[in-house]
Formats: structure tokens, C-alpha cells, sequence
């Protein structure tokens, strides 16, 4: 976390190597969020594309070098927002994950699991994505968007009951690393 600070300080003074060697620590973090808000690979890479020029022009507006994470994953957001909001695409399940003749039992659990979380409301999904698959804590979501930890517990606890109600009745929620 130290090692991150620094670099974060030497992006706010124009060091874009430093905002690049922070960028590649995020990406696969960056990537997941994406991909499991928009619809398709293109727009996924339009969202993170946007968010690392706008991070790196905007760095110097991070007030606190510790949250360079929350910060980037905030803007990588509002961008995905734009781009659904924009496009308004329906949502294409080849698009999200081909199946091939070949496909294998995960593969078509990674399929539900994404027509699962499809099918919350906006603020459920992003609730579900950012502690779930992203791995933030309940109270750094609350940071993130805005919203008291007791909303963001609330989302949680609700989108896993209609998760469980709707498609995982016999099996329980899949829970990843939690």
C-alpha cells in the first residue's frame, strides 16, 4: 500500500510512469467491474480506455493517495453508466460469454451467474459486483457512491435473497471469497 502512495504522488507531479505502473495494478480489478456492467467487449474497452485518460488527467484532484482505488473504480463507473445510459443495448448473451458447441459446465454457470446478475436493479448489480467481485468492503462502497453502509447492506442482503429466490433455490448464492 505504501509502494502505491508514492506512486500516486509522483502521477499527481505529471510522472505518468507511475500512473501507468498504478493503472497495471488495477487493470484486472478495472476489467471485472467492466465487464460485468456492460454488455459487450467494445464498450468494456471504451470504458476503460476513458477512465485511464480521464484518471490521469484528473489525478491531481484525488484529495487522498490511499483511495486511488475507490477513486479510479468511481470514475470507471460513471463511464459505464454513460456508455448504458447512451446505448441503451438489450442485453445479448452471446454477447456477454460465446458458447461454442464445446462449452463446458462452467461455462455455462458463468452464463447464469451473468444472467443472474443482469437481472437486479442497477444499484443491486453494483452492490453485488463491487463487494462480491471487486472485493470492496461494504463501507468503502458507501464511500464510493455515496450512500450510507446500511443501504449498501441492505442492496446486498436483498440481491442476494432475490438471487436465491430466482435461480440458485436449491444450490445457495455462489459467494466468491467471502
Amino acid at each position: 500500500m505504501e509502494i502505491n502512495n508514492i506512486l500516486v504522488k509522483k502521477a499527481k507531479k505529471g510522472d505518468g510512469e507511475a500512473y501507468i505502473s498504478l493503472i497495471k495494478e488495477y487493470e484486472q480489478v478495472l476489467y471485472k467491474v467492466a465487464s460485468r456492467i456492460l454488455y459487450n467487449d467494445e464498450d468494456v474497452a471504451d470504458a476503460l480506455q476513458e477512465t485511464i485518460m480521464t484518471g490521469y488527467e484528473k489525478i491531481h484532484t484525488l484529495k487522498n493517495d490511499s483511495n486511488f482505488n475507490t477513486w479510479i473504480c468511481r470514475i470507471l463507473i460513471n463511464k459505464c453508466n454513460y456508455i448504458l445510459n447512451k446505448s441503451k443495448n438489450e442485453i445479448v448473451l452471446d454477447d456477454i460469454l460465446p458458447v461454442t458447441q464445446k462449452a463446458n459446465n462452467n461455462d455455462f454457470l458463468k452464463i447464469e451467474l451473468e444472467e443472474a446478475l443482469n437481472s437486479l436493479n442497477k444499484d443491486y448489480k453494483l452492490a453485488m459486483i463491487l463487494y462480491y467481485i471487486v472485493g470492496l468492503s461494504t463501507r468503502e462502497i458507501s464511500e464510493m457512491i455515496r450512500e450510507s453502509e446500511g443501504t449498501i447492506k441492505s442492496r446486498l442482503s436483498r440481491a442476494k435473497t432475490i438471487l436465491r429466490e430466482n435461480y440458485f433455490k436449491n444450490e445457495g448464492v455462489v459467494e466468491y471469497g467471502r
